[in-house]
């Protein structure tokens, strides 16, 4: 993505492979914790040294090992702490999956029926194709930033489509249906959005950061020129508010008020923005039923705890029955009363599953790892060529974070829940392969270019001597 690879010759001539060092040592930390977690499981289920599910397990960790193969064989000097980050978020949220019960998911593929594990493992394995071939394919941002409106209109359009063709699941259409498949178009919307802020700030940051509309004593942004910008973003959080997706609505809300600040450095606008979006929540509390039931449940779960409440509650116990270290993988609480105690424990709540069979210690370290992905990706925006790409790789790595914390406040009853998954972890095909989409962009983003070759070995005396001349 620099000058260096804009300028390469054609062809393969001066693509040589590259070792990856960091980057083989922290898989290798990710192979070890994932086979630590399939022996844990597998004691517990059997009580003999057994690795559970370790045909998923080695399928995920070739598909890992591809994608660093294929890097080191291009020859991309991409960051090499992104991918074993990643890649330890989506084992742990593999591992969790195969603890948990095979028939919460089921699906006919061909011949095939695939439970919950099978399915993750299938779209993690995607995933990673997705991550592999954005990394060592794109060279050149061009076809994201000269068609940022295409993009932009083809998202809302899609997500528009759910109107038409969605589901209702939880008492809110998110789900887009045609034919056999099916997925959430708002989680490939936030990658869109990006891409068409990154672009639209880039353009006219100049004026945006200099220019300012006067209201009596108040300084306002330069309208005219924010005004397509707030248009559009308006319009993809209308879409998804009357769908009920509130989760994913606060999701572009933030990232917009974020990507605005890295382009202009305007704090007051920011406040400003905070301030509208206060005044938008309070009245979406009081046109919709279910944020007032959300917020309800929130405030004091305990008030109906077999009932609108159950799902917090027992996330709440599961969390204190896991304390620092947990129970072990597998033996945690099975069903209460012939159910599960967590409903959606593989979507909204995985977090409550770490906590209480892998610990406080755990759930710890898997909100680190989403810092660790923000804050790659925000040295990757540091470090990048052009507005554009500083912007586009900070609002990519925003996605991933923002999204993290929001579910993990929703599960820990921080803020009222969301219902927006928890990226890499969580169960979910369009979630999977829209973070996949994410971290291989910024892989792609973080490249320094094609490494010059070595100097010339010089061989004999004379050759010595003139190399010393500068000759």
């Amino acid at each position: 993505m620099t000058a260096a690879a804009a300028v390469a010759p054609r062809g393969l001539a001066r693509i040589r492979p590259r070792l990856r060092r960091r980057e083989a040592v922290l898989l290798v930390l990710v192979y070890v914790v994932l086979a630590v977690g399939g022996l844990s499981l597998g004691m517990t289920r059997t009580g003999e040294a057994t690795v559970a599910g370790w045909q998923l397990l080695v399928t995920y960790g070739l598909a890992l090992a591809f994608v660093h193969l294929a890097q080191t064989l291009a020859g991309r000097r991409t960051d090499q702490v992104l991918l074993p980050a990643v890649g330890m978020l989506g084992g742990l949220g593999l591992l969790v999956m195969i603890r948990l019960p095979q028939d919460l998911v089921t699906q006919d593929v061909g011949s095939l029926e695939l439970g919950l594990a099978e399915l993750q493992t299938l779209w993690l394995c995607l995933g990673l194709g997705v991550v592999g071939v954005l990394a060592v394919a794109v060279r050149s941002d061009t076809w994201l930033r000269m068609y940022k409106y295409t993009w932009a209109f083809a998202g809302l359009a899609l997500l528009a489509l759910t109107f038409v063709f969605g589901i209702d699941q939880g008492g809110a259409r998110l789900t887009l249906v045609v034919g056999p498949f099916s997925g959430q178009p708002s989680e490939l919307l936030k990658v869109i959005l990006v891409v068409f802020l990154a672009g639209y700030l880039a353009e006219y940051r100049p004026l945006l950061a200099s220019e300012r509309t006067t209201l009596g004593p108040v300084r306002l942004p330069p309208l005219p020129y924010l005004a397509p910008m707030l248009a559009m973003v308006a319009l993809g959080m209308g879409v998804v508010v009357v769908q009920r997706d509130l989760g994913a609505a606060l999701l572009f809300y933030v990232v917009f008020l974020a990507m605005l600040y890295i382009a202009t450095g305007r704090a007051a606008w920011v406040g400003l923005g905070v301030a509208l979006g206060a005044i938008a929540a309070v009245a979406l509390f009081l046109a919709f039923p279910h944020v007032r039931d959300r917020v309800s449940v929130w405030l004091d779960p305990f008030a109906d705890p077999l009932g609108a409440g159950f799902q917090i509650v027992q996330a709440l116990h599961a969390f204190a029955r896991g304390g620092l270290f947990g129970v072990g993988l597998g033996a945690g609480l099975p069903e209460i009363a012939g159910r599960l105690p967590v409903p959606a424990v593989h979507t909204d709540f995985p977090l409550a599953a770490i906590g209480e069979e892998m610990g406080l210690a755990t759930v710890l370290g898997v909100l680190g790892l989403y810092l660790v992905v923000l804050e790659r990706g925000l040295r990757i925006a540091a470090a990048a060529a052009d507005p554009f790409r500083t912007l586009l790789a900070a609002g990519l790595a925003l996605v991933v974070g923002v999204q993290a914390l929001v579910i993990a406040g929703g599960d820990l009853r921080i803020i009222p829940l969301t219902g927006i998954t928890l990226p890499f972890v969580s169960y979910g095909g369009s979630s999977i392969l829209a973070n996949a989409l994410v971290a291989g962009l910024l892989l792609a983003l973080s490249d320094r270019g094609i490494e010059p070759p070595p100097p010339p070995r010089t061989r004999g005396p004379i050759m010595r001597a003139l190399r010393g001349r500068g000759t």
